[in-house]
């Protein structure tokens, strides 16, 4: 029944790309583990790492739109989600290290040491777990989301200024989490990690494995997102969007609407940060960094709000784009950021998947009128 109700709220071409996704997330790892490094089918360790992030950063995306795109709110804080599920799969790799750390405690982290703490602080316990770490992953972000929700949907808190206090909050976490005394390693962050699940985390086997994990996290994120927004619920999801006055007049509780798609959300983006702490092997507090927030709404606004497939197309294409030019001419990139986000708004207010849709609709009046 939840099979037939995910796959459900999916269109074709929807179902196609989930595919799509799926397939990659199978043929890469097996081409860089089973096919000779001197084949030209050979896909390196490092494209799989590079790849992996991008889906990390398209989940993100995806939970972006689901927020946006169909219920209207525009967040610039969703990296905050994304990076409290980062530094909770950070905790749960730095329990792993044990003694092989610099300082060789077999309890408390190298940061920990020498910084002299004599304990391990309270909110450390359990992640020496992996199933509670990724419990605390799904959680943390939720409960921030559900409270923020909770209090701004009842106030009545909307548009721009909703905008500003999701990026208020961001930034005050990057604050915090700069701080040593917060126990979470201050402005270095997290790093050196050595296993998870007892494989190393360096090894080519482990990262075609959160490669894999991250293709999974990003189809199974689609098909949530499709099942809400194809259901009953999601129909009154864009209603909200559109005229959410008349919602209310109609006896809609729309802050219940609200807060239940920010939540889920949320903690899609926490679920993004776990799977790219391993892959990239750190997570430090310029990830709570607003820039962040506002790329992850530009991959949106790229890719095509309101459709699922186009965040993901556009996170891939912005991120690329930032991989080549930071490495070819570093010094524009940021230019090109702002050049992107003017063009899309002007010329493209519905993104790449909008502007082939009107392409094929032309495609087709002209074949008709032929006739």
């Amino acid at each position: 029944m939840i099979t037939r109700f995910l796959w459900r709220g999916m269109d074709r071409n929807l179902r196609l790309f989930v595919l799509l996704v799926l397939a990659l997330g199978v043929a890469l790892p097996v081409l860089n583990q089973f096919v000779p490094p001197g084949s030209a089918l050979h896909v390196p360790s490092w494209v799989l790492q590079l790849v992996g992030k991008y889906l990390c950063y398209a989940l993100l995306a995806v939970a972006v739109d689901l927020i946006w795109g169909y219920c209207g709110i525009l967040s610039l804080g969703h990296g905050a989600f994304f990076a409290l599920g980062g530094y909770c799969m950070g905790m749960y790799l730095m329990r792993q290290i044990g003694s092989r750390g610099v300082y060789g405690n077999p309890l408390l982290p190298d940061f920990m040491v020498f910084l002299n703490y004599k304990q391990l602080p309270w909110f450390w316990h359990g992640f020496d777990q992996f199933w509670f770490a990724m419990i605390m992953v799904v959680l943390v972000p939720s409960l921030l989301a559900f409270a923020i929700g909770w209090f701004a949907f009842r106030s009545r808190v909307t548009g721009v200024y909703l905008s500003i206090i999701s990026q208020a909050m961001t930034f005050a976490l990057m604050l915090a989490f700069f701080r040593n005394d917060m126990g979470l390693g201050g402005n270095n962050g997290m790093t050196d990690f050595k296993e998870i699940l007892g494989f190393s985390v360096q090894a080519d086997g482990t990262r075609a494995v959160l490669y894999l994990a991250s293709a999974l996290a990003l189809a199974l994120g689609l098909v949530i997102s499709a099942a809400v927004v194809g259901s009953r619920f999601g129909k009154a999801l864009t209603a909200v969007r559109d005229a959410e006055s008349r919602m209310r007049f109609l006896g809609y509780r729309v802050e219940g609407f609200k807060l239940f798609v920010f939540v889920l959300s949320a903690a899609m983006a926490g679920v993004a940060g776990a799977i790219y702490v391993p892959l990239v092997g750190i997570i430090n507090p310029s990830e709570f960094s607003p820039a962040n927030s506002i790329e992850a709404v530009l991959w949106v606004a790229v890719g095509g709000r309101g459709t699922l497939i186009g965040p993901v197309i556009g996170a891939f294409l912005v991120n690329f784009g930032k991989t080549w030019l930071t490495g070819a001419l570093p010094e524009v990139w940021l230019f090109a950021l702002g050049a992107l986000f003017i063009v899309v708004t002007l010329l493209l207010p519905k993104g790449v998947v909008g502007l082939w849709a009107q392409i094929r609709n032309r495609s087709r009046e002209r074949k008709a009128r032929a006739t």
